[in-house]
């Protein structure tokens, strides 16, 4: 019971906000006072939450001490809600970009972006690289000459997914695999290398999906042993469709946090997704699985979902590149519907390059196509045929281009002739020349100063190190600049994904058993509960008003810049792998820099740039305006160009292609050209 009600902040109006470095608006670091528990003691906490009236009174105090009440809850402030961070369509005029015709096919896309790269040839002699992990190119060029085959790739593949699941490893790739089904697919694409048509460049390149993305003939749990009993997958999600019909090989669902609600990757019911960098230490999450395949080697590609960076932060945490587009731009049907606007398909990858070709696959393909598809639904039917919600966001975000005000214009307005004409106005898709990187001037880079170093000094050291580089190449600036009301809108953001995933499991309460959940999962959805209608109205309204302090940024920035995570990857638990672990702690300095594209629903990226002095990897992040994708890729392509000589080979890493010479020694006796293990 709440006996008293928290005064809130009453926050100015957005035209007395100074964004200015010498701004005197304060900078609050995250708020945090929740202990770190785990076995019996996260047990207990979460009986305690339980218990009706007292659990309530807890949560209560938990919410006012970790200042969700004063800046969130009982917050005064004038902006209505903005339920969708989603913008009208604004010609950027990116610098050296190509536009294609947005209704060309996934495969299509996909050829496409070839001419966008440098030669192969030329990017491997400039590499340099003591290391570097094979890319989709290298699995093409090395089926396409005879080197090796898909088939035989799977069977390695398959002969490593067993071993690294045994003792000593024990690394936890998957959740689920089907080695018929694998074979398979390599065998149909082998077929096709062998007959000289191959369907794409991604033919044959095994590529891995988190277990939140639909995908036969695997069931989706969404790291449960439930989630597929009450929701069974009955078709690929349409990310998944657009790479089967590129011929990439999918090789499993990869593991991850159970349900997504929390940080580390680590999953009671299967296993704890270890860090190849160091196995004894977490991979992040939640799509932890997908980034350790892409670290260690299995794949060069995995697909991931990005609600508060749960693509970026374990793409940081274990030195691969993460990409999440920005909101609108992937169809979210086939993925579970967790957190409705602030989640994103994203793409977890060993270079840029495969980022962008991957996501290309499905990327601007689907703004064109759910437009035209919904736009046909409503000219030529009037049955109450299924539209998903995020379909219905993605035409809401062309109504002031196109004067659309509501789905009764297109059955009232529209004359089944004006089709082609009207779809004539989609916005342009731009792919980047990535490489011409050098002739791209002038890019500015925001940075809050107090905010950017708000992490551990290792790793602010050598970000700010990643950015005198790029300074010192291509002459791009920094600016200097203060942004207001962060921790308000991390706060806003833990209540807007916590309100959005308890209302999707709501419907499934009943079939849900507390004992079939994790520790810690018991814990989130206890605190997800604990939010009221009013809670997620003042979040709502938070989102309004940053979406318009970020529109006042990026007037005098293309990006901003930060570290991808405050802290990096820590050590596991043994209690923790068992019973989960509530760790508000470091979760918080995990997510501090990634929610802001989330929330608001830019596009964002995160780069290896980097190591600690336990050689566990650093990233740096740029978040792009709407609508930047091109101009994202281009920045992180040249951030990558830049680091790519010292990356380091982590202590697990497997060599599906057979050319150990890239790598070094291996040493372990009966899978020579495969496996690197954890140094003692």
């Amino acid at each position: 019971m709440v006996w008293f009600k928290d005064d809130g902040m009453v926050y100015k109006p957005l035209e007395e906000l100074d964004f200015s470095p010498t701004s005197n608006e304060t900078y609050i670091k995250s708020h945090v006072k929740a202990p770190r528990m785990t076995g019996i003691i996260i047990k207990i906490f979460t009986w305690l939450l339980e218990i009706r009236g007292f659990g309530s009174s807890v949560l209560y105090i938990l919410k006012r001490d970790n200042l969700i009440h004063k800046l969130v809850s009982f917050a005064k402030l004038k902006e209505p809600p903005a339920f969708v961070p989603s913008y009208p369509w604004n010609d950027l005029n990116e610098q050296e970009v190509k536009s294609i015709r947005p209704d060309l096919s996934p495969l299509q896309q996909v050829e496409e972006t070839m001419d966008c790269f440098p030669s192969w040839e030329k990017a491997i002699l400039n590499s340099e690289c003591s290391f570097r992990r094979w890319t989709i190119q290298d699995y093409s060029r090395s089926y396409a000459s005879g080197e090796t085959t898909p088939l035989t790739v799977a069977k390695r593949l398959l002969a490593v997914i067993q071993e690294s699941s045994m003792p000593p490893l024990r690394m936890s790739f998957f959740i689920n695999y089907n080695a018929e089904d694998i074979l398979k697919q390599a065998t149909e694409s082998t077929l096709r290398y062998q007959n000289g048509k191959p369907l794409s460049i991604l033919d044959g390149v095994p590529i891995a999906v988190k277990d939140e993305i639909d995908c036969l003939p695997y069931p989706t749990t969404g790291g449960t042993k439930w989630m597929h009993k009450i929701r069974p997958c009955i078709e690929d999600a349409c990310c998944v469709k657009h790479l089967r019909s590129c011929g990439a090989i999918i090789i499993g669902k990869s593991n991850m946090h159970e349900l997504g609600v929390g940080t580390s990757g680590i999953n009671p019911h299967y296993g704890a997704a270890r860090n190849p960098y160091d196995i004894n230490k977490i991979s992040g999450g939640s799509s932890s699985g997908s980034a350790t395949l892409v670290s260690a080697g299995l794949c060069p590609v995995a697909l991931g979902v990005d609600g508060g960076g749960s693509v970026r932060m374990p793409a940081a945490l274990c030195g691969v590149v993460g990409f999440k587009p920005g909101f609108g731009r992937v169809s979210h049907s086939g993925v579970l519907p967790l957190n409705y606007t602030v989640g994103m398909v994203g793409v977890l990858a060993a270079t840029v390059e495969d980022a962008f070709i991957v996501s290309i696959s499905f990327f601007f393909f689907e703004i064109y196509h759910s437009f035209s598809r919904l736009l046909g639904f409503f000219l030529h039917s009037r049955s109450s045929s299924y539209v998903d919600n995020i379909t219905l966001i993605q035409l809401c975000s062309y109504k002031q281009q196109q004067s659309v005000r509501s789905p009764r214009f297109f059955t009232e307005n529209i004359p089944g002739g004006l089709l082609t004409p009207l779809l004539s106005f989609q916005p342009k898709v731009d792919f980047p020349l990535l490489k011409f990187t050098n002739s791209i001037s002038n890019i500015k880079m925001a940075k809050y100063g107090e905010w950017f170093n708000d992490c551990k000094d290792e790793i602010k050291n050598c970000c700010y190190d990643a950015l005198d580089l790029l300074s010192k190449t291509y002459g791009w600036k920094t600016v200097e600049t203060t942004i207001p009301e962060i921790e308000a809108m991390r706060l806003a953001h833990y209540i807007t994904i916590g309100c959005e995933c308890n209302a999707s499991l709501n419907s499934h309460s009943e079939k849900i058993k507390r004992s079939e959940l994790g520790w810690d999962a018991r814990v989130a959805l206890t605190v997800y509960a604990s939010f009221s209608s009013g809670e997620y109205l003042n979040a709502q309204r938070v989102r309004n008003r940053h979406m318009q302090i970020y529109a006042k940024i990026f007037k005098s920035a293309d990006v901003i810049v930060t570290p991808t995570t405050g802290v990096t990857a820590y050590p596991i638990t043994k209690t923790a792998i068992k019973y989960g672990e509530f760790d508000y702690h470091n979760g918080a300095a995990l997510v501090r820099y990634q929610i802001l594209g989330n929330f608001l629903g830019l596009p964002a990226v995160t780069v290896p740039v980097g190591y600690d002095k336990f050689g566990m990897p650093i990233g740096l992040q740029f978040i792009g305006r709407p609508h930047s994708e091109a101009t994202l890729i281009h920045i992180a392509f040249a951030m990558q160009s830049l680091c790519i000589s010292s990356y380091r080979k982590p202590q697990v890493f497997y060599d599906l292609l057979g050319k150990d010479a890239v790598r070094g020694p291996t040493i372990m006796e009966g899978h020579q050209n495969m496996l690197m293990m954890p140094s003692t």
